[in-house]
Parts: structure tokens; C-alpha cells; sequence
């Protein structure tokens, strides 16, 4: 039977919304993985750093953006033991200097994607995916990585709809 992993990285916190900081209790990718949970049958996974970037946005910036320029791989707090039994896996991260976090990397280093189908979600803030697709293809070497979808991070609440279409395209819903 066909299993389905959702495997996410998401920062609460103080978070840009169109123009404005705003304090937030739940990362916008988790929001959106929550309500994605809600619609399939998966399996969920939060990545976690030991030692998470700043609670103060611009700091977190400016932490995320050293980590890509250096190739930092952060420790996590925990992994998975396998990801065999799963066919698909889908990737959920914010736009961290037009890629995935660098947490995402250490994650996606630990196993072997291929044969997998990948769905990748992007929240961001205007960027888009940016060139995270092309980088998982890079990375995941084997895998079917399949068109992502992006969601506005303020919109992250609302995005029922478009997460349902995408899992729909995905033959997941």
C-alpha cells in the first residue's frame, strides 16, 4: 500500500507578513501541513534544529543566509529511522534566500529519494519557490521530483484550496 510522508520545516516566531513583523505561535509551513493533514492519509515529520535561528526575524535572516553562504548542515533534533516504506514524500519548507533551509539539507542528506515521489511546498513571502526545485533535483538524484506549489505565507490560513488542487494534480486527493 502506498504511504505518504509529510516532512516539514517551519519557524514560528517573529515572521514577515507583506510589509509587517508579526509574532506568530505556529510556523506558516506547519499551517499549511496541518491543513494538508487534515485532507490525506501521511504520515508527519518536523524538522527541528538543536539550535534554532533567533525568534527576531531579521537576526533569523541574516543566521539563514551565513548557513547557505557557508553550506551549513544544522544538527537536528531528531530523524526519522527510515523513510523506505514511504512512495511519496512531501517536502514543506519556507524561502530561505531562494532555496529550501539549510535544515531541509541535513535532512535530505540522510536518505536515499530515490524511486520516491517528491512534492515540494514553498510558503514565501513574494519569492515564490525560487530555485528550490532545481536544488532538489540536484540533491535528489533518482527521485521523481514533481511541480511545487507555492503559498504566500500570510496566506497560509486560506490555502485549502490550492493545497487541494495540488494534492488533487498529485493523485493524492
Amino acid at each position: 500500500m502506498a504511504k505518504t510522508l509529510i516532512a516539514f520545516f517551519s519557524r514560528a516566531d517573529e515572521n514577515y507578513f507583506g510589509g509587517a513583523m508579526r509574532y506568530i505561535k505556529v510556523g506558516n509551513t506547519e499551517v499549511v501541513c496541518n491543513i494538508m493533514n487534515d485532507m490525506i492519509d501521511a504520515d508527519m515529520f518536523k524538522i527541528e534544529m538543536k539550535e534554532p535561528y533567533s525568534p527576531v526575524y531579521m537576526t533569523c535572516i541574516d543566521e539563514a543566509k551565513e548557513d547557505l553562504k557557508n553550506n551549513v548542515r544544522p544538527e537536528l533534533v531528531g530523524m526519522p529511522e527510515s523513510i523506505d516504506e514511504y512512495d511519496t514524500i512531501i517536502l514543506a519548507y519556507p524561502n530561505y534566500w531562494g532555496t529550501y533551509p539549510m535544515a531541509m539539507a541535513t535532512f535530505l542528506e540522510n536518505f536515499d529519494f530515490a524511486g520516491k515521489k517528491i512534492l515540494p511546498l514553498c510558503t514565501n513571502e513574494g519569492s515564490g519557490m525560487g530555485k528550490s526545485e532545481s536544488d532538489l533535483k540536484k540533491a535528489l538524484v533518482g527521485a521523481d521530483i514533481a511541480k511545487g506549489l507555492a503559498i504566500t505565507g500570510s496566506r497560509a490560513a486560506d490555502s485549502e484550496g490550492s493545497v487541494r488542487s495540488w494534492l488533487s494534480a498529485n493523485g493524492l486527493v
